[in-house]
Order: C-alpha cells, then structure tokens, then sequence
C-alpha cells in the first residue's frame, strides 16, 4: 500500500498550502495512508469510532470555535479524543492559533499539528487533488501514446513492430506525442485512466535504425504534451489468414487497465496499408461516438429497414 510521510507533504506542498508546523515536530515522519480528508466533527465530543486510521483531519473555524468554548480540562479531552486515533496530522486553517492545550497533546503524542494561512474551503480545494494524485492507483505499460484530435490512442504490439514509427508519422502530420515505449498509467477517479512518459524520458523516442530524437527539438513544442487520458487502445499486429478481424464495426473488444475498461481496436499490418491514416479514422470515430453518432450502427439499421419488405414477402411465400 503507498504511503505518504508528512515530512513529503510539507516539502512538496509547504509553499501552496501556506503551511508551518506549530507542534509535534517529532511526528514528521508519520505516514499518510489515506487520500481523503475529513474533518473531526463529533469526533471532539468522543465518538470516534467512525474515525479512519492514517487520514489527515482538518480544523476550521467551527473545531477551533469549538475547543475555545470548553475549559482547559474539557480542551484536553476533546484534544485526546483525536489524537489517539492514529491520525498522521492535523491542520489548522485561516492561520489561526489553536489552544494550548491541543499543542501540548500534539507535542506529547508526537503528531504535527501544521497550520496554513488558507481558508478552510480553498485549502480543501488544492490539498485534495494532489492526495488523489499522490495515491491514485499507478501501473507502467508497454506502449506509445499520442493525442490525436483531441484523443488518447495508447498503441501496443510486440516489440519492433511499428508503435514509435506510427506515432512519429502522427506527430509529423500535426498530432502530438505524450510517450514512447514506456507509458506511466493512472487511475482517476472510477473511470479515468491518464497517461504520461518517465520524467527522465519526456518527449524523446527511440527510433529503429537512427536512433534517440528529440521530438521537441526536431517539431517544436507543440508536438508534445505533458499527459492525456487514454481513450482507445489500438492494438497493431502482423496479418494473419486466420487472424478474426473485425469487419463490420458493431462488435467492440475491450482491455480493462486498472481495472477500467478501455475499447480495443485491432489493426492488422500488412505490407502498403497507410496506418497513420486509419490511426486518424479510429480517433474520429471515437468522436463520432461520443457525440452520439455509431455510423456502423446507423448502417446495420438502414440495410435492416431496406431488407424488411423481402423479408415480409419471403415470410409470406409459403409455395
């Protein structure tokens, strides 16, 4: 399971988050475990058993309110009541001071207490999507992505048999290269699968019999970009006679990537077909699609309605 250590946190975000650290600093190297962030709620009165383990808590203006309106005793109990159940840090918003007695239980069981000069609303707003970043399931594919009006096509096939040349070709025609050969996936949200290319590798490819190019250098920054979400997988492959290809367009294969399923087309190569070309065709589809528009469908149902008459008539010949 990935973690996170505060100490990660605080490097990463200190500076956009406003944050310092107030208390606790012993507990830098507590981890988080979890990308939601709650806030205690009831949990200060003692009702913590709803209370998640290794999930960061958040005190606005309502939980501060709240612990200066008790006495220094009852302050005390609010503040155990959170802090023993195993949570990796606390944050206090609108850059308010807490009450002594909430400090003195963070030194004491060695949780950070971390304050940020944001509202309570817009610290939610920038702390979330980088938790989601940080814990959204991740995996590393073989492959070449490209963007291609607008659409992620995630190329696979066995090595040396075309990937980078198809999206080299794609790239030289207008379209945009996101990675080559090793594409980092992840997971957003329940249905979104994004794409990018090893840091240390960015916007370079390795060609067959040149070399490694700089697609930057060679067609300018706009024939490159950063990550996109993968829409279609298309899967390239050596002609077989005996290989099942689809001909008619109204079946759909799928692959399930982080477990999310993702449309699969199959291209077989063969000597003289134009691959970037059909590359073109299978993103304009997809938007086609999108927009509500099957053209192999609507085909399926006009040749359905045109037969309809001989089927009636042959219904009816009983001879």
């Amino acid at each position: 399971m990935k973690t996170l250590r505060v100490s990660e946190l605080l490097e990463q975000k200190g500076e956009s988050l406003a944050l310092k650290v107030i208390a606790g600093e012993e507990g830098l190297d507590r981890e988080v475990e979890r990308a939601d962030v709650s806030s205690p709620g009831i949990a200060l009165t003692g009702f913590v058993e709803r209370i998640p383990s290794g999930r960061v808590q958040v005190f606005g203006e309502t939980e501060v309110a709240f612990l200066q309106s008790l006495d220094p005793e009852a302050q005390r109990a609010a503040a155990e009541f959170i802090l023993r159940a195993d949570v990796p840090c606390l944050f206090i918003t609108k850059g308010m001071d807490p009450p002594e007695s909430l400090k003195a239980a963070a030194n004491e069981h060695g949780i950070p207490l971390i304050q940020s000069q944001l509202k309570t609303g817009e610290f939610y707003r920038r702390v979330k999507p980088y938790l989601d970043d940080e814990f959204a399931p991740t995996s590393v594919m073989h492959g070449s992505l490209a963007d291609v009006y607008g659409v992620g096509l995630l190329f696979i096939g066995k090595s040396g048999i075309g990937k980078s040349e198809c999206v080299l070709d794609l790239v030289e025609r207008g379209h945009r290269l996101v990675a080559d050969d090793v594409v980092v996936v992840t997971r957003r949200g329940h249905d979104v699968i994004l794409g990018r290319g090893l840091e240390q590798q960015q916007h370079h490819m390795e060609i067959r019999g040149i070399g490694i190019i700089d697609v930057r250098a060679l067609f300018g920054i706009h024939a490159t970009r950063q990550q996109k979400r993968i829409e279609v997988v298309v899967q390239l492959e050596e002609w077989s006679d005996t290989g099942d290809y689809d001909r008619t367009g109204l079946s759909q294969r799928t692959t399930s990537v982080l477990n999310v399923d993702l449309p699969v087309v199959v291209i077989p190569l063969n000597p003289g077909k134009n691959i970037t070309v059909i590359a073109e065709v299978v993103s304009m589809r997809h938007l086609l699609k999108y927009s509500g528009v099957d053209s192999a469908l609507e085909f399926h149902r006009s040749m359905r309605h045109r037969m309809q008459p001989v089927r009636e008539y042959l219904e009816e010949d009983y001879e």
